[in-house]
This record gives C-alpha cells, structure tokens and sequence, in this order.
C-alpha cells in the first residue's frame, strides 16, 4: 500500500481527508499535535472505516520525529494540513501564524528532504487572493493578503515554488479552498471549533441547537443580490476527495500544479441560513448588524483548471452541506468533548 502522511490530519479537513484516503486505497498516517484537533476523532475514524488508525502525536516542526516517521514507514507524500487558519486570529497574534504556518512549513520540507520524501500537497486558501478585483477567480489572479493567515499561506507557496525550481526531484500540488463546510454523512466527524466559530456554519449550526442566541449578519447592504455577503461553499467531503484526486495526479504525473477547490458558485448569508433553516426544521434567529472592516462582498472560485487536471469537480449541494452539518451539530453539541 502506498503511505501517505497527514500533517493535522486529525484536524477537520484532516480527517476527512482521511476517510477518503482510505476509501482510494491510500494508508494514511496521522502526525498531529492536537492543539487545533481533538484525539476523540480517532477511535470515530476507525468506526468509519473499520481499520485502526496509524497515529502519531507530535509536531510539524520537529525535524528528526517527522524524516524518522517518513523513513520508518516509507512514506511516498505528505499532505499538509497543519496550519492555523483563523484569520482575525492572526491578526490579534501575528508571531504566532508566522511561526506555526512558516517555520511549520520550512521543518517539514528539511524533514522530507532529508528522508528524500519529496512530495507535498499543500492546504492552502482562497486568501491568496486578498480582494479580488472581479469574480470567479482563477489560478491566474494576483496573489495579495489582507491578514497575517493569508501572508502565511503566499509565504508558504513561494517556499514551495522555490524548492520547485531548486530541486526537480520536488513535486508539489497546491490546493486553494475556498469554503469547506459540511461533515461525513455518517455524522461521526466534523468540524468541532474550540470556543467562538469563526466561519459561518458552525456559528449558524450553534444557533441552531441553541448554544447560541442568534446569529449577527455583519452587512445587509453589499452589491449582492440580498445584500449579504456571497462565499464559495464547498463540502468537506468533496474536498476531501479533491486531495484523493491531487495526490493521484501527483503520483501519477509527476507534474507540480496550482489550482482552485471550490463550487464555481456563490451563496449569500442568507442563503445559508434558509437552507440550515429547511436541514434543521426551524428558524435561526438572526440581527443584521453594520459591516465589518476587511470584508469583502463576494468571493467565488472558478473550479475549471482543477477539473481539467484532476478530473475533480465538486458534487454535492448546499442542501448537502447544511444536512450533513445539522447530523453532526446535533448529535455532537459540544464536538469531540
């Protein structure tokens, strides 16, 4: 079997990852350190798929556990997800991004390097793209941040296209989601934020089962048809199943490509929240309040290169999303504790 290791990988997109990895006929390794994640999800992957769970508890960073970990295994690529993502996070506590995202990202390629690991698929964002000028977004638009999370992740890419050019034995696949909600249908993983969420559906999942008053819509008067903002929503297990699609073209190809995991199509807050509304079987309550400096009106993808490369594209609906969100909210109010 071919070995794969999951830096984070027992984080949301992580674990999910893992499923479908296994599901393709992948071994996946798990190296996390549990400080975004939670150890509970282990024994619920092995419910899943019905094999146990290689694991390891560590950090990115520790150059000689992760080449040791690689060696010992004979692990053909690494998939890379263990990176902090919250973006006013990391406006608050900037050193913390840079030394988690980038020093992170720099151990792991001297680790690999070193155990002549050499490739990588990479989790990184639609904040590349800062304010895009115009919509859908493709691979081809300038790269630009508006947070210290975005930074890191261009940081990141830049180190990567340098080893690229550096080194031709590297390969590399860049994944830029746009974003990931939803949970496995099983309703036995999902994504389980500690303390406030920061993205959408989980706050509106939390106010759905009433571990939060309401939900604040921050604008009502954007350039949008209802006025709220407009996001690219993919499901996590679609995008699981594009890093399957990655990892198999990396493999394969050995050719290194950038591209876009999103949908191609973008759905409002309000949206949103008829859609969990109908998932859950009642009203979320909600307050428009003003705007939020930084954000932006409208950010979708255009999925067309990833498809074209990968023969992936996203199946599953935003009904899909708010169902399979609702399962995993409702059957697990306070996640993997």
């Amino acid at each position: 079997m071919t070995n794969i290791l999951l830096t984070g990988g027992a984080g949301y997109i992580g674990s999910h990852t893992y499923v479908a990895l296994v599901a393709a006929g992948y071994r996946p390794i798990i190296l996390d350190d549990y400080s975004n994640s939670h150890p509970g999800v282990l024994a619920r992957l092995e419910e899943i798929t019905g094999k146990p769970v290689l694991h390891v508890r560590g950090s990115v960073a520790d150059v000689g556990l992760v080449s040791a970990l690689v060696d010992e295994h004979k692990v053909q690529a690494v998939i890379h997800f263990a990176g902090f993502k919250a973006v006013g996070e990391s406006v608050a506590e900037p050193l913390k991004y840079f030394d988690n995202n980038i020093t992170g990202m720099l151990r792991l390629m001297q680790a690999m390097d070193q155990a002549n690991c050499r490739a990588l698929v990479f989790s990184s964002s639609a904040t590349v793209y800062g304010d895009p000028a115009s919509v859908p977004i493709t691979e081809a638009f300038p790269l630009r941040h508006t947070s210290p999370y975005g930074y890191s992740k261009i940081v990141c890419e830049e180190m990567i296209a340098a080893m690229l050019a550096a080194k031709p034995a590297w390969r590399a696949g860049v994944l830029r989601y746009f974003n990931p909600v939803g949970a496995h249908p099983s309703g036995l993983i999902g994504e389980s934020p500690q303390g406030v969420p920061n993205n959408l559906m989980p706050y509106v999942a939390q106010v759905a089962t009433g571990k939060r008053a309401q939900l604040n819509i921050w604008g009502a008067d954007y350039p949008t048809p209802d006025g709220t903002g407009v996001r690219d929503y993919i499901h996590v297990m679609d995008l699981a199943e594009g890093h399957v699609a990655a990892l198999d073209a990396l493999l394969k190809t050995e050719s290194s490509f950038t591209v876009n995991l999103g949908t191609g199509q973008g759905h409002s807050v309000l949206e949103v929240v008829r859609a969990f509304s109908l998932a859950c079987g009642h009203a979320v309550p909600y307050e428009i309040c003003a705007r939020r400096p930084g954000d932006i009106a409208q950010c979708y993808a255009d999925p067309a290169l990833a498809q074209r490369l990968l023969g992936w594209r996203a199946q599953r609906t935003l009904a899909d999303m708010c169902v399979d969100t609702w399962r995993w909210q409702s059957r697990n109010p306070e996640g993997y504790s």
